[in-house]
């Protein structure tokens, strides 16, 4: 994809996004917090009201016509979101409110009822809080041990080291497809691969790469897959689950309740079918079929032409970030077409304190990510308290980094002049 190309390509998307349009403390809104939650087009938001001002029923409960229009928009969502990541079964798709709950249904449902001690789990040091925190739970409750891939000099996934690491005891490995904070790419069909020939599972946190990578369960080969819909266009408070559809049958309910279940006596009750054995209660319905939405407006652009522009913008984005004296990034530099790496840029600059930072261009109408990122293991082992973090998404362009490096510049040069005296 030519530049040109891209940059038709998001000045055609932009229209789509009302909040983008905005002002903020008085400039134009540079909003550069993708990796957090991305903003939702025009098509997401009308397919919340639609929603409710047409087919606001319940699902799989009523014949009337409400609940049956609503069930097969809800379901129809399934169906899309498989097919987006290549399920081999609608089946094999389960909502969650988010990565987070995903996690914790695989870490309760099968982790609790099959690890035990000396068990091990894999893990890396570069892993979200979400996908560290469940597993530390049931660590302590089976006497499952955890052990990390380490990072190699440039900050990257260690897949010699991890070789290493992997033994017939080990149980699970679930690792980051894409770092929050690193930006590296982790080579998850080989882990799947080299987990696979000791007999275990691998679970993928999805969340920084379903939103820019084409995916495909299958060629993977991934037995679980997370993914949060906010940060692919979709509403909070959904998400799903993806498993190989032998898993999901075998694991028992995660929570019990309504739609779960297929009978219920009053000293037992009988599971419903997959996918509903693990979606108790009234589900997020508006937000499921929005999450559709979302992969509607996704796959008509194409995720293999969203992947090209991002790696166009990464590739500017460090050119750029150059410019800034004592300013490190973490994670890999991105290759010289913008490849090897996720279209975000975590940093410090100096003394430069990351909320400083992230507050002064605030002003300036340019939104970043400060903090820990949800990885405070990994920036403690960084020896850093905090990062800045910039965050691109198809809807972002050439001008507004070039706005983020003008700020970022004064920003960091009033800092070094409060320093110097």
């Amino acid at each position: 994809m030519t530049f040109t190309q891209a940059k038709s390509l998001a000045s055609a998307v932009r229209a789509d996004f009302a909040v983008l349009s905005q002002e903020v403390n008085g400039k134009p809104l540079v909003y550069l917090d993708n990796a957090a939650t991305s903003q939702k087009p025009i098509a997401v938001l009308e397919a919340l009201r639609y929603y409710y001002e047409h087919d606001n029923a319940n699902v799989h409960r009523g014949a009337h016509t409400l609940s049956s229009r609503a069930t097969d928009a809800y379901e129809g969502a399934r169906d899309k979101i498989a097919a987006f990541i290549h399920a081999a079964s609608r089946n094999e798709i389960i909502y969650t409110r988010n990565a987070s709950e995903a996690i914790n249904l695989v870490a309760y449902s099968w982790g609790m009822s099959t690890l035990q001690p000396g068990d091990e789990i894999i893990l890396t040091v570069m892993e979200h809080h979400s996908n560290l925190v469940p597993w530390q739970f049931v660590a302590r409750r089976t006497g499952a041990v955890l052990k990390f891939v380490q990072l190699t000099d440039t900050q990257e996934f260690d897949f010699e080291q991890f070789k290493s690491l992997l033994s017939d005891k080990t149980k699970l490995v679930s690792v980051v497809h894409v770092s929050n904070t690193l930006g590296c790419i982790n080579p998850v069909k080989e882990i799947c691969a080299e987990a696979h020939r000791y007999g275990a599972k691998v679970l993928l946190d999805a969340c920084q790469s379903a939103p820019h990578l084409p995916l495909d369960v299958q060629e993977i080969d991934c037995d679980w897959l997370v993914v949060s819909g906010h940060k692919m266009c979709a509403p909070t408070g959904i998400g799903f689950l993806y498993g190989k559809l032998d898993l999901l049958n075998a694991m028992p309910p995660f929570m019990g309740g309504g739609e779960m279940i297929a009978d219920v006596f009053f000293d037992h009750s009988t599971y419903a079918e997959l996918p509903h054995k693990f979606e108790a209660g009234t589900p997020a319905i508006a937000e499921a079929i929005a999450l559709g939405a979302a992969v509607d407006y996704l796959s008509a652009i194409g995720m293999d032409k969203i992947h090209a522009y991002e790696e166009e913008l990464t590739v500017y984005l460090f050119q750029q970030l150059e410019q800034i004296p004592n300013l490190q990034t973490l994670g890999p530099k991105p290759k010289a077409d913008g490849s090897g790496r996720a279209a975000l840029a975590a940093f410090t600059v100096g003394d430069v304190h990351a909320n400083d930072l992230s507050t002064l261009l605030d002003q300036a109408g340019v939104a970043i990510r400060s903090g820990h990122h949800c990885t405070q293991p990994l920036h403690r082992l960084l020896n850093i308290s905090s990062s800045a973090r910039a965050s691109l998404y198809f809807y972002n362009t050439r001008e507004e980094i070039d706005v983020f490096i003008a700020e970022l510049k004064e920003t960091v040069e009033f800092f070094n002049g409060v320093f110097e005296e």
